[in-house]
């Protein structure tokens, strides 16, 4: 009996997935455990593990293709059993393994090799593909399939795309049109065309949604690290089964944001149109750099943990982002965000808003600055903040109060944290 292969939901927030890599080709052995595709959320990437033992007979839907998840993608069984019940929606297999021939009455000659075939008119088209084709202005037909069984893929309408002139994609004729300038060269200038990942087109639509759709506005500040500087000192001199050691600059950042956001609870806050949703507890974002795109895990309740907690769970929130096996779930939680650049040298930058968050904070680096000091001009390490807010939410005094109150907090870190 043959097994559905099932495209698991990976959080309550996740609709569908990206199909990234089969692992596994139809026809091949597989045993309980092996990898047999991999696959992406618009935040994180996974591995699905075979749950049966016996060979892959057949692929629902290939690479590149946007599933919704629990659906049936692919089937194991024997050679040879009939998959048509676990199709989805009735539909055809992309790929499956062919039932073996009848045994022939009587010895037949050998026969002969079959001739390759060539691409030609598409015997299918992909859901994605179709509807690549839809967005673009671009007639499916004139698209050469390059799949299973000729079968039309994203790639493929891309292609058609670029071969047809700019009528022929407004216009889409009948008729596919004469091949334009090759898409390695215009004009003389060569360039690399590089597909988006999900998580850099879901981030450029949200980015670009935050910023037209509320009215945004920063304030820079800065303060003096030097207590800081001193307390990271020690807490790195500090013996090694204290834990402190790997406590850093972000990590008592985050202590102070979690500890001087209850007092500002328009802050702590969603904006949701005619309401206003206020936390009870400081859930704070943590915005991420990963090899997939900017990630901002959340580390809950934060207002509720010690500075070794938050260092601990801080950490290994950004590995799990890292590694892209975070669940979807921690990524869409945040009460407030905190970004910071600071070991990259960015002394001041404007940070955009994670809707429906109303704020969200952005840590510089430190620069040395000057003062006076009892007639005496003095040198001091000074670290700046920039803060986004939603000026729909909370206005610019509440807001400038909450910066004074957490350079406040940041100077006498010390004594936050007897507190």
């Amino acid at each position: 009996m043959a097994h559905p292969i099932i495209l698991p939901r990976q959080g309550q927030s996740v609709e569908s997935c990206i199909i990234t890599e089969w692992h596994k080709k139809v026809g091949d052995p597989v045993k309980a455990g092996d990898v047999l595709f991999s696959y992406e959320t618009d935040k994180a990437s996974f591995e699905e593990v075979a749950k049966e033992e016996g060979t892959l007979i057949a692929v629902f839907f290939q690479a590149d293709e946007d599933v919704p998840v629990l659906t049936t993608v692919g089937a194991i069984g024997s050679p040879g059993e009939d998959v048509s019940a676990l199709a989805p929606d009735g539909a055809a297999p992309a790929e499956a393994l062919a039932q073996p021939a009848e045994a022939p009455a009587a010895p037949a000659a050998p026969a002969a090799p079959a001739a390759p075939v060539p691409s030609g008119p598409a015997t299918g088209i992909s859901p994605r593909a179709r509807a690549t084709a839809q967005r673009l202005g671009i007639d499916s037909a004139l698209a050469t399939g390059s799949g299973p069984n000729g079968r039309v893929i994203e790639r493929d309408i891309f292609a058609a795309r670029d071969r047809a002139p700019v009528a022929a994609v407004q216009a889409a004729p009948e008729a596919a049109a004469a091949p334009a300038t090759p898409a390695a060269s215009v004009g003389g200038m060569a360039y690399e065309e590089v597909k988006l990942s999900k998580v850099r087109r879901v981030t450029a639509k949200a980015m670009q949604e935050s910023l037209a759709g509320m009215a945004q506005l920063t304030h820079q500040t800065s303060f003096d690290a030097s207590q800081m500087l001193a307390l990271r000192a020690r807490f790195k001199a500090a013996p090694e089964a204290l834990g402190l050691g790997g406590i850093t600059l972000n990590d008592m950042i985050l202590f102070a944001v979690s500890r001087v956001l209850k007092r500002h609870p328009d802050l702590n806050a969603h904006h949701m149109g005619d309401t206003m949703r206020l936390f009870r507890h400081v859930h704070l974002g943590i915005a991420v750099d990963t090899p997939r795109g900017l990630l901002v895990p959340t580390l809950f309740d934060a207002d509720t943990k010690s500075l070794a907690q938050i260092s601990r769970e801080a950490k290994q929130v950004g590995k799990d982002a890292q590694g892209g096996s975070i669940n979807p779930d921690i990524l869409s939680a945040g009460s407030f965000t905190v970004s910071n650049l600071g070991a990259l040298g960015i002394e001041m930058f404007t940070p955009i808003i994670n809707p429906p968050q109303v704020g969200i904070l952005g840590v510089n680096c430190a620069v040395d600055r000057v003062r006076v000091v009892d007639g005496q001009i003095t040198a001091y390490p000074a670290m700046g903040l920039s803060l986004t807010y939603d000026h729909r939410a909370v206005d610019g005094a509440p807001a400038s109060r909450f910066l004074k109150d957490l350079v406040g907090a940041l100077e006498n870190i010390g004594i936050l944290l007897a507190d």
